[in-house]
């Protein structure tokens, strides 16, 4: 296909970004919008209809998916040699470049390293390490506080006089020190593969002119993401034939925590006066009710550049608010819901996503999918059953069902820590192998004191009485009280303790615990109303099930099936889904507590819109009238954005003064329907 045929295909809109080449761009395009398509046809544009060289095209973004899958899309339109010396990387793979081609002037010797943010903690560590003991969260303090100034662009000798209080100083001096030490090592950290391009370009004009002359025209997506020092590398590379095309939607500006400045949008306009801004409007994904709720909410916030999304998808269905008693009914209920619409629907897994504002809140819906036997997928975060408290757990459960699980035994036998060390262990298992048995059952024997120290043997000993008087109390009555008792006389809450970066962390990995023991409860509970035998029985029965998801879940990691998929607001940018569940549109949730604090509630407002623009056909909205914190039922108010969307779009349920009785009626009709085509 020609480039005059990929442009017939373009809105009129689009088609202006892609021929605009004459001077400075922005184009703002909304959610949906179909930003990727302008910016692979404009190289393509550059190279095929202007005859630009590709070696002298820069396109940038943010992430490496985002990169490959652009690099991927250009190719399909660049063939042969076409496309030859192209550049089409992350902002700090193109840093990385600069530092490469100019190692002698920035003082570097060739092969330098490149610090990760692991390696920098550990350098930060060995430095705070004799000035007193300190924990996890100050390095991460230290850490964050550094990484900011140097994104935006304050260099060591400079920080002091940017500190604000005792703790900026001190992450001042360390700058310093962290510096120092980087640029004896021979190395960079991840910040500096921008920091030190910028800096180089700014005090050094003949390498200046060398990238100018490498760089004739950049394409910057996610541009409503630059923070200072990205923004001043595009606009030093660019400053003097201002030939650029950026791509951005500031309604989708949401990481701000990370240094993004959704205001590089004005500065914009302020350092280049000629540039011109073309805005994409129309939306390829969404409903007209869908996108007049996100058009709605979002106008609530400051705008320089306005604009309205519309589509040509017809109107579309209302959008359901659901008020559930508290997170758990919350969590049953989109789980249960999801269960039935594919069934009624016929739908795929894939085609259902639940967002939320944080992690945790993926806990208790991940347990009750299980329940429903519904496959899914959990994007950014950690699985609730891949914790290291939740292996730590399941470990134990594993033994006091089968003792012969020599894996889970290794787990946990120091676990908490027991003194039995590396050395022991070796030995255990070499004797358990002479004997063909497990190691558990090679700690209860004579012999072993042939092959082990006393004191080894002692400690072994302890571990397996534990474990032994743990089934023993399993087997005489409530095996759930033992295992609570397990857990408490172990002391691992001490244990998390010792091992967390704060105390807040420690009790959240306990709660998730507990949480575990509550879902095992409610298991054994369904299985009695089923008619199951002996409780020993039950707990064995009910283990096995969650050893068996838990071994699924493994095997499934790399599987890219059709499960339904949970993700965090921030991670689903970029994504979109046939049906969208946004829960916890709760105030201090959504919007969150700290941005309440902070007065950042445009963020937040910018968070719900992108939940919301994510949806292509269904979009419902559920929130809690209690959630536990701390331990306590808490009352919770509904999120100020329930009140920013328009009344006659919505259609709520489980709120009496809001809800329509006759569709309350029709909609339980509709369960039962759901259910015996389940059942059926």
């Amino acid at each position: 296909m020609s480039i005059q045929q990929r442009l017939a295909k373009l809105n009129p809109r689009q088609q202006d970004a892609v021929r605009y080449i004459d001077g400075p761009c922005l184009v703002l395009a909304g959610a949906g919008s179909g930003k990727t398509s302008v910016i692979t046809t404009k190289i393509a544009y550059l190279v095929q209809e202007c005859g630009m060289s590709a070696r002298k095209i820069a396109a940038v973004t943010f992430t490496n998916k985002a990169a490959r899958e652009m690099k991927e899309r250009v190719g399909q339109l660049l063939k042969g040699r076409e496309g030859h010396g192209l550049t089409v990387s992350t902002f700090h793979t193109l840093g990385l470049n600069i530092i490469r081609g100019e190692l002698k002037t920035l003082g570097y010797k060739p092969g330098f390293s490149l610090f990760d943010p692991e390696d920098a903690k550990a350098l930060l560590r060995d430095l705070m390490q004799k000035d007193a003991q300190i924990d996890a969260e100050q390095i991460n303090r230290v850490q964050h506080q550094i990484s900011t100034w140097k994104n935006d662009l304050v260099l060591p000798g400079q920080a002091l006089s940017h500190a604000a209080d005792d703790d900026e100083q001190y992450a001042a001096r360390l700058y310093e020190a962290y510096n120092r030490h980087l640029k004896a090592y021979n190395a960079v950290d991840f910040d500096d593969l921008i920091l030190l391009p910028v800096a180089l370009l700014q005090s050094d004009a003949e390498a200046l002119a060398r990238w100018r002359r490498k760089i004739h025209y950049m394409l910057v997506d996610e541009y409503q993401d630059t923070n200072v020092s990205q923004y001043q590398l595009v606009r030093l590379l660019m400053a003097e034939r201002a030939t650029f095309t950026v791509v951005g939607d500031d309604d989708q500006s949401i990481y701000a925590w990370r240094g993004a400045r959704p205001e590089n949008l004005v500065t914009l306009g302020e350092d280049f006066t000629r540039l011109r801004v073309i805005k994409l409007e129309q939306n390829y994904r969404s409903t007209g009710i869908i996108l007049r709720a996100a058009n709605t909410l979002i106008a609530n916030n400051p705008h320089v550049y306005e604009k309205s999304l519309w589509s040509d998808k017809g109107v579309g269905m209302p959008i359901r608010i659901v008020v559930n008693r508290h997170e758990e009914a919350e969590a049953e209920r989109v789980a249960s819901e999801i269960l039935t619409r594919r069934i009624k629907e016929r739908a795929e897994w894939r085609d259902f996503a639940v967002l939320y504002r944080g992690n945790f809140q993926a806990r208790l819906l991940e347990l009750k999918l299980q329940h429903y036997q519904v496959p899914y997928k959990l994007s950014g975060g950690t699985s609730f059953f891949s914790r290291n408290e939740i292996k730590d757990a399941m470990a134990y459960l594993r033994l006091l069902i089968n003792p012969a699980d020599d894996n889970a035994f290794l787990r946990i036998v120091n676990v908490p820590r027991r003194e039995i060390g590396p050395g022991t262990l070796e030995k255990l298992a070499n004797y358990a192998n002479e004997r063909d048995g497990s190691l558990f059952a090679a700690c209860h024997e004579m012999g072993l004191e042939q092959v082990l120290p006393t004191r080894a043997v002692e400690r072994l000993g302890r571990f397996t009485h534990f474990i032994d008087g743990v089934r023993r109390r399993m087997d005489q009555g409530d095996a759930i009280s033992a295992l609570r008792e397990m857990f408490r006389d172990m002391d691992y809450e001490a244990w998390l303790h010792q091992n967390a970066s704060a105390p807040t962390v420690a009790e959240r990995r306990m709660a998730n615990v507990w949480t575990l023991i509550d879902q095992l409860e409610k298991s054994m509970a369904r299985d009695a109303e089923e008619g199951a035998s002996e409780e020993t029985d039950d707990v064995e029965a009910a283990i096995s099930r969650l050893v068996l998801r838990d071994i699924l879940e493994q095997q499934a990691e790399e599987d890219d099936s059709d499960r339904v998929q949970l993700l965090t607001l921030h991670a689903a940018k970029g994504l979109e889904f046939p049906h969208v569940y946004v829960m916890g549109l709760e105030e201090e949730l959504l919007p969150h507590r700290n941005a309440i604090e902070a007065g950042t509630i445009e963020e937040e407002r910018r968070l719900a819109y992108v939940g919301i623009t994510r949806a292509r056909q269904t979009l419902t909205l559920t929130l809690a009238r209690q959630r536990k914190a701390y331990g306590e039922l808490m009352d919770c108010t509904p999120s100020r954005f329930l009140d920013e969307l328009p009344e006659a779009d919505l259609e709520w349920e489980g709120r009496a003064d809001k809800e329509d009785p006759d569709r309350k009626q029709a909609r339980g009709k509709d369960a039962i329907a759901g259910l015996r085509s389940l059942l059926g």
